[in-house]
């Protein structure tokens, strides 16, 4: 029995992981779709190897080279990807109803 607790907590933390992962980036909005595609792609294996160096959460020569070739490619700024996260933790602030102490 502990074992079916322990698989049901791990898929209900991966079914959160996926939440927050499609909210935070579902809200960037990239000119160009493909780059909102390919942002997500980088943001899983990024959460999913979280203080790892890019090419250790990539693994090959030709995953990491395309996280580098997104991340240096002109049409994609700070701006652009932290502004779903914004938006996603502004709704979350306005969701509660009350104060938030903000801490840091």
């Amino acid at each position: 029995m502990t074992n079916r607790g322990g698989q049901k907590r791990a898929s209900e933390e991966a079914c959160d992981a996926n939440a927050w992962l499609n909210e935070e980036a579902g809200q960037s909005r990239f000119r160009d779709e493909r780059l909102g595609k390919r942002f997500r792609l980088v943001l899983e294996r990024l959460w999913s190897c979280i203080g790892q160096s890019i090419p250790m959460v990539f693994q090959d020569w030709c995953n990491t080279k395309a996280a580098y070739r997104f991340l240096s490619n002109p049409k994609v700024s700070e701006q652009v990807i932290l502004s779903g996260h914004f938006k996603a933790t502004r709704s979350r602030f306005a969701a509660s109803g009350s104060l938030v102490l903000i801490s840091y």
